[in-house]
């Protein structure tokens, strides 16, 4: 076995003039050795630099989506025919600026939306403040359930997290050689639009580089993914950036080979251009804490923006305007607090195994 990955690790890595782009099968079967640890430690750590400095292509991204569709796991999918959003971020995390995501996934679900995530703890490189420890300061820890007792609670509150240290234990080994590398290698990318669903799922995906997006058009476009949205959000993830237009590819609803562009100015909906800053895990739960109970601030205006448009992308409202008026209303009147709870007591009802 250790052969055959050479031979895929010498494509990616002869040099400038000579690497060659991975098939798509190839690309899979070289995340399968590596998650299977059948290939050499050597040969994984050269691979996933080598990989990173040649840069990826959609169609290894798909392969590699391949190998997490048959050695991962997956929620099932529910009675309803709407799709399932899939809000993907990066893995190692939030250092700059405070995460909105989990009070967006609750915002969502307080009016009828499926929500799954995924994530782990903190990782390399950047050793962030992930998902996992932001829910856990609201009441949440989906840390401690097996991934049956997490389609349950998915069934019963609308909200799903795949916690891939137990759920994917598979993955772990990998974060050992990104830590010793220091680089994040393309298989980070990847993970940004995951989908661990077994219906249909609308991809919504943060990007830094632009390069990226094409990247992840291409592979959703093998992979038979018609639904996507993807943000150049903040560190990478798909919180909507106040101190800039945010910049965002759609996808269309007649041709879902074409990406559809959108500029939303902050300014243009009365918001402020201020990010707020990580000063503090602390600090950020307080703050999320606080938008749940429907007090003014900074992040509520961080959660207005981002509620709005997430509203109007997932269909609730017609437009941004519309969408944050609906989200003021969820706010202020409770309605997500009440979520919120419900989330808290479910998994309560659920020992953690």
């Amino acid at each position: 076995m250790s052969n055959l990955f050479r031979q895929l690790l010498q494509k990616v890595g002869s040099g400038s003039h000579t690497t060659e782009n991975l098939a798509r099968e190839e690309a899979a079967t070289a995340t399968k050795m590596m998650l299977l640890a059948e290939a050499k430690p050597a040969q994984i750590g050269a691979f996933l630099i080598a990989h990173r400095i040649k840069r990826p292509t959609g169609e290894e991204l798909a392969g590699m989506l391949d190998a997490y569709e048959e050695l991962g796991p997956k929620l099932q999918p529910r009675d309803s025919e709407q799709p399932v959003i899939v809000l993907g971020v990066p893995y190692d995390g939030r250092v700059r600026t405070s995460p909105i995501t989990p009070i967006i996934a609750l915002l969502l679900t307080t009016v009828g939306k499926t929500v799954i995530m995924h994530g782990g703890d903190r990782l390399p490189t950047k050793y962030g403040l992930p998902l996992i420890e932001v829910w856990q300061g609201l009441g949440v820890d989906w840390s401690g359930y097996s991934l049956p007792q997490i389609q349950q609670i998915f069934e019963q509150t609308d909200i799903g997290f795949i916690y891939t240290p137990k759920h994917f234990p598979l993955t772990q080994t990998l974060w050992e050689y990104r830590d010793q590398l220091g680089k994040r290698p393309p298989l980070a990318t990847m993970e940004l639009i995951w989908s661990p669903y077994g219906g249909n799922a609308h991809v919504m995906a943060g990007f830094v580089h632009p390069p990226t997006e094409a990247m992840f058009h291409t592979a959703l476009g093998l992979r038979g993914i018609k639904q996507f949205t993807f943000i150049k959000g903040l560190e990478g993830s798909c919180d909507l950036p106040r101190d800039r237009t945010a910049i965002i590819g759609l996808s269309s609803p007649t041709t879902p080979q074409q990406l559809e562009r959108l500029h939303l100015a902050p300014r243009d909906y009365g918001i402020t251009s201020k990010n707020v800053p990580l000063v503090s895990p602390q600090q950020v739960i307080q703050d999320l804490k606080a938008v749940v109970a429907g007090e003014a601030g900074e992040m509520m205006q961080t959660a207005l923006w981002n509620g709005g448009f997430y509203l109007w992308r997932s269909g609730v409202c017609a437009d941004m305007i519309s969408g944050m008026t609906t989200a003021t209303e969820l706010f202020k009147s409770g309605a997500v607090a009440q979520k919120l709870q419900q989330l808290i007591s479910c998994l309560a009802n659920h020992s953690s195994a």
